[in-house]
């Protein structure tokens, strides 16, 4: 790949080295690049799927505007490791925080050295951190205004409209599968009412709309390597206006299931309560001064909807066809909708026990 003119475009100082292909993430194709301006420096390049993210200018101008204002918050408390603890995005010549030529759409950022993030969740203690990581990235933009954030992916924790469609591919059954799934499709329609929670309240101004990441797995949070400490989160192309409780929920959907979404054998699925317990800790010790006491209150409803959404989505590809998720084998959609509904069955269980960690942390609040 020549990267004369994309750097030229955002103007990185130094001589260019050389680059190198990294292999985390399967939506972008991201590189790293090596200068040397007065000693080593390093930047990633990356290259965005406009086939998956279809509004790439205003999802560049969300994130650009999000960071300057976490940028701003570090500088005003006099934050020594500032460059480490947000992206620092570049912009070019022009202005813009990309570059579009005809071998794509560009953004570039300052890469974060001593850093690294993990796979899956390696103990208590790592998840706690991830709480914390996540919680403050709602902390710092507690006074941003969300309302004038683009919805690049319209919809996307609408559970409401993932319902309907949900209905739509029950009725249109495109794949001939429906009479053999109908145990599936029960369990998640029973719970309809419960799907609308937080879309309602939303909707209400029973809970406040604020920035929300949407994609807070354990790898999108980057840890100093020096002290274990969570630096900041990094794949911001989901931010959006949407609620807390999407962020918190689908936090605890990904990381207390002590098997992957994949995972086949249902008897290896378990909702880990210790993990649930850490992470909310982390989560409220930087996000309790802000969060209201209804949003606090509907921590363990927010996960519980969360799966349900993940459910109704997995079940109704499935019934499409497989045509959104990608799949390896046969019936993986179907693998994946059961491996959720199993979670779900442990977290409505555990609800009590849920209920009873988030008043041990109230105090926070």
């Amino acid at each position: 790949m020549n990267f004369n003119k994309l750097i030229d475009a955002f103007a990185i100082p130094g001589t260019y080295i050389g680059s190198e292909e990294l292999s985390a993430g399967n939506i972008n194709q991201t590189y790293r690049l090596h200068f040397y301006d007065e000693g080593d420096a390093f930047y990633v390049m990356q290259r965005l799927n406009t086939n998956v993210f279809r509004k790439p200018r205003e999802l560049m101008d969300n994130i650009h505007r999000v960071t300057e204002h976490i940028i701003a918050k570090l500088d005003d408390v006099g934050c020594k490791d500032a460059h480490r603890m947000v992206l620092h995005f570049l912009l070019a010549k022009d202005g813009n925080p990309y570059v579009e030529d005809e071998s794509g759409f560009w953004r570039a950022y300052r890469f974060v050295d001593h850093a690294y993030s993990y796979d899956i969740i390696q103990d208590s203690f790592c998840f706690y951190q991830a709480g914390r990581a996540f919680g403050d990235f709602q902390r710092q933009l507690v006074d941003f205004p969300a309302e004038t954030l683009t919805e690049t992916i319209p919809r996307f924790h609408d559970t409401v409209d993932r319902m309907r469609i949900l209905h739509e591919a029950i009725a249109n059954d495109k794949a001939g599968r429906a009479a053999s799934v109908q145990e599936e499709i029960d369990f998640v329609l029973a719970r309809e009412n419960e799907a609308s929670l937080i879309v309602d309240a939303l909707a209400s101004g029973r809970i406040p709309q604020r920035v929300t990441h949407n994609d807070t797995k354990i790898n999108n949070v980057l840890f100093d390597s020096r002290t274990r400490s969570p630096l900041c989160v990094i794949d911001l192309d989901t931010v959006m206006p949407g609620s807390s409780l999407y962020d918190y929920g689908d936090a605890i959907r990904s990381g207390t299931n002590t098997a992957g979404e994949d995972e086949e054998n249902l008897s290896l699925i378990h909702f880990d309560l210790d993990l649930f317990e850490k992470f909310t800790q982390g989560f409220l010790e930087t996000t309790a001064e802000c969060l209201t006491q209804e949003e606090i209150a509907l921590f363990p409803m927010a996960a519980r909807i969360m799966t349900l959404e993940l459910c109704a989505r997995f079940l109704a590809d499935y019934l499409d066809g497989d045509v959104y998720f990608k799949i390896k084998k046969p019936g993986h959609n179907l693998i994946r909708t059961r491996n959720q509904i199993e979670l779900l069955r442990q977290m409505e269980a555990a609800t009590p026990a849920m209920e009873a960690v988030i008043e041990k942390y109230r105090r926070y609040s």
